[in-house]
């Protein structure tokens, strides 16, 4: 913690479970995984685990990441809109050069492309760059500084200019990055049989189909920037457990929940979330109890953040391939640091009770 101001210590304790596991077909992650949450909400663990047992009985969640990107959103003032107008065909024509100096202050940032806004007197310029497995806001800060210091000794007739115009919207929600994507784009999908829905939930389809449009009514009226239910519950739950900037929540609140129904009478349901900000590198994702947690997800190292993004996005791979039911926990290192660091941090240790398991889940032979 060298660059924390006033370090006193860990002293606020966050009770920490585990959920799943939850099978999930991603691409960068695909298996059966476990997800730790930090939450003071006492049910959470237990309502994500119904959710999840019934995913799991319909062959899981697939999921998607179809877009990454992080911003930066310098604006440049100028005496009248026509001279925005020409520098704005300027910045394209000498993009080329633009990228150079914004690349050459890190290894990793990449700038992608940069998106223009005109209005009045001013041209907005949203950098997009990717930015590894870093969030990476500091990252492309650092690069639009130099990429602008660039644009300022080149370009004309440059009254005012200022590296956040306000239009990244960094740690707000706003409708441009549902629309343009800050961080992670992801969707989560699945078939619900119609039977598993009614004997473990206890609904039809067509109630949950017909109560979604309802919602998307409330949605509308309440300018909420989510017609689902609480995502940013799981979201902050496992932000906290694995190092993230739990401010992002702001962004990664976002959610367009969108539900149908088959002829047979089968759920669909899905979530995007247009932009999930995770990291796997930087920030708290080094701090002692968080790297445990990436590290029973599988998302400590090089080139994990599409993992952790994949889906929902949050979950560890663990094989459950034996037939005795053992649990693939107790075999991780990891987790046996977890084990014995949550006695040394209890004030009564835990205790072992027997348990009368009460339903089991086996995934389906995939070939």
């Amino acid at each position: 913690m060298s660059t924390f101001d006033d370090f006193v210590g860990y002293q606020v304790a966050i009770p920490t479970g585990l959920i799943g596991p939850i099978r999930v077909n991603g691409v960068h992650a695909h298996g059966d995984y476990y997800v730790p949450l930090a939450t003071t909400e006492g049910t959470l663990v237990a309502s994500y685990n119904r959710g999840i047992k019934v995913l799991n009985l319909s062959g899981g969640v697939t999921c998607t990441v179809v877009g990454d990107c992080m911003q930066r959103a310098p604006v440049f003032v100028f005496d009248s809109a026509r001279e925005a107008r020409n520098f704005s065909k300027w910045v394209d024509d000498n993009l080329a050069e633009i990228r150079e100096h914004a690349e050459g202050t890190s290894s990793v940032a990449k700038l992608l492309y940069i998106d223009q806004y005109l209005s009045n007197k001013m041209v907005f310029l949203r950098f997009n760059y990717s930015t590894g497995d870093a969030a990476g806001q500091n990252m492309v800060g650092r690069a639009t500084f130099a990429a602008c210091s660039w644009v300022l000794e080149n370009a004309a007739d440059i009254r005012h200019f200022y590296l956040e115009s306000n239009f990244a919207t960094d740690k707000k929600a706003s409708q441009i990055n549902i629309m343009r994507t800050r961080g992670k784009r992801v969707t989560a999908e699945a078939w619900i049989p119609r039977d598993v829905l009614i004997q473990h939930m206890r609904v039809e389809p067509e109630t949950l189909h017909y109560h979604a449009g309802i919602s998307n009514v409330g949605a509308f009226l309440s300018g909420a920037n989510n017609n689902g239910c609480h995502s940013p519950n799981g979201i902050t739950a496992m932000f906290i457990a694995t190092g993230q900037d739990v401010a992002n929540v702001s962004e990664s609140s976002a959610g367009v929940v969108y539900t149908e129904v088959s002829k047979a009478g089968d759920l669909y349901i899905s979530i995007t979330i247009p932009s999930l900000i995770v990291a796997t590198h930087g920030g708290g994702t080094a701090l002692p109890t968080q790297r445990e947690c990436l590290e029973i997800l599988g998302c400590v190292g090089k080139n994990r953040v599409h993992k952790l993004a994949d889906g929902t996005s949050y979950v560890h791979q663990a094989e459950i391939a034996t037939a005795d039911a053992r649990n693939p926990l107790a075999a991780m290192e990891s987790f046996k640091r977890f084990q014995q660091g949550l006695g040394e941090r209890c004030v009564e240790p835990p205790v072992a009770v027997d348990l009368t398991p009460v339903e089991s889940y086996e995934p389906p032979n995939r070939g």
